[in-house]
């Protein structure tokens, strides 16, 4: 159980983006379909616990180190080539938006310019990979309990100071940009993009367990708890949405209204998970193209990151919309061909 648990809490890790906790991911896809927004919690929690076991059991299978064999193995030669090309490049597009969510984090939580988070951000980045330090999944699972902690204190706060009835809070809510039509897709795009971005990391990482049954209860596990967050952040920001509604990070929002210190905890954490995997996926989209080894990959790596500087100028809300949407309707592909991968292991299981 141990050994679930761990994986379980990485898998968390990897979808505990910048976004997420800050409310304006579970904000787009959720809320913005007001008191439907629990069934898209609760459908996406559904998708999260049977993806998470399927990937992990699939990584288990296959024991690999390598996120492309995994993504070949998974979409065979030409759907593989496309997916691996795609979040390749999906990866320099989350990188960008976690440098833009640095930017509105210190505007809305220290008054400061923009442009100096993203500055910082970027430093700190691409200093991480010229040292090249990359244990990046077990510094973000290790954030996932005091982030846990803070939205349940947000929670609590939301719901013993709401100046609203459910019905305005659900005509609020309904009325703030949606980054999908329905519900259901909301829940289906959300679960996409956010497997398209770490199912890599995740199957390398089930690698390490032999047992696919210990494997594929991480994958429960980390699926359940992803879900639970959902549901927690959605209904605090719900009951609160007359107070958050427009802004960058509503989360953060009502942290501060908590108190000030509180407001300054959930900022430390966001720029935190913003670092964690602005260096994650940056790593990953340049070591696609130049191996870690090579003289160039330095100099590959600042360039990169700032042509992610520029780019993070788009704005953090925007790109949240955009980049994320866009990858969740591909990552659709994917999640077939990660269900019709594991149907083939469990078929190669009862065989044996």
């Amino acid at each position: 159980m141990k050994k679930s648990i761990e994986i379980g809490s990485a898998f968390v890790g990897l979808i505990v983006g910048a976004g997420f906790a800050s409310g304006q991911e579970v904000m787009q896809y959720f809320t913005s379909f007001g008191m439907w927004g629990i069934a898209g919690g609760l459908l996406a929690m559904a998708l999260f616990m049977f993806m998470g076991y399927s990937i992990a059991q699939i990584g288990s299978d296959l024991q690999s180190v390598s996120h492309k064999s995994v993504i070949y193995h998974i979409g065979g030669k030409y759907v593989g080539l496309i997916l691996d090309v795609l979040i390749t490049f999906f990866m320099f597009g989350v990188a960008t938006v976690m440098f833009a969510g640095a930017s509105s984090t210190f505007e809305q939580a220290f008054g400061l310019n923009g442009v100096i988070g993203t500055i910082v951000m970027i430093i700190l980045t691409i200093g991480t990979l010229l040292l090249n330090t990359q244990k990046i999944i077990r510094i973000i699972a290790a954030v996932t309990p005091y982030l846990i902690a803070i939205i349940f204190v947000i929670l609590i706060y939301s719901i013993f100071t709401m100046d609203i009835t459910i019905s305005e809070a659900d005509t609020l809510a309904k009325a703030q940009p949606s980054a999908a039509p329905n519900w259901v897709v909301g829940a289906f795009l959300y679960v996409s993009y956010n497997l398209a971005a770490g199912v890599a990391l995740l199957i390398v990482m089930s690698g390490a367990t032999k047992d696919r049954n210990v494997a594929g209860m991480g994958g429960i596990i980390g699926g359940f708890i992803s879900g639970v967050l959902i549901i927690l952040i959605h209904f605090g920001m719900f009951v609160k949405v007359d107070a958050i509604q427009g802004l960058d990070m509503p989360t953060l929002e009502i942290a501060n209204q908590v108190h000030p210190f509180v407001g300054v905890l959930l900022a430390i954490a966001l720029l935190g998970m913003m670092y964690n995997t602005a260096v994650g996926m940056l790593y990953t989209f340049t070591v696609r193209f130049i191996e870690p080894s090579s003289k160039s990959f330095k100099v590959a790596v600042t360039i990169v990151g700032l042509l992610g500087f520029v780019a993070s100028f788009v704005g953090f809300t925007t790109l949240v919309g955009k980049v994320y949407a866009t990858m969740g309707y591909i990552g659709f592909a994917l999640m077939i061909a990660i269900v019709l991968t594991w149907i083939k292991g469990r078929k190669s299981q009862h065989v044996s």
